[in-house]
């Protein structure tokens, strides 16, 4: 799921895959904007079959917050 997350992070903003850790912050690290944060998580509920509860976004602040709620939901 980090890989093809990864992959989902680099449709969005311009940063190397391998710079991209599980503490990387999607804002203040990666340079994501609202709007790009909010199409991402859209783009990964498709791909990873899952509903983000949209007060859960407020929480999901690193790579790792959001891998690990989505993995949550398909449990």
């Amino acid at each position: 799921m980090f890989e093809q997350m990864k992959e989902l992070i680099g449709n969005y903003v311009d940063v190397n895959a391998d710079d991209v850790t599980l503490d990387s912050k999607f804002i203040e690290d990666l340079g994501f904007n609202s709007y790009d944060f909010v199409s991402l998580l859209g783009e990964a509920e498709e791909i990873f079959g899952v509903q983000i509860e949209e007060q859960e976004v407020l929480n999901l602040h690193t790579v790792g917050d959001a891998i690990a709620y989505i993995e949550k939901l398909k449990a």
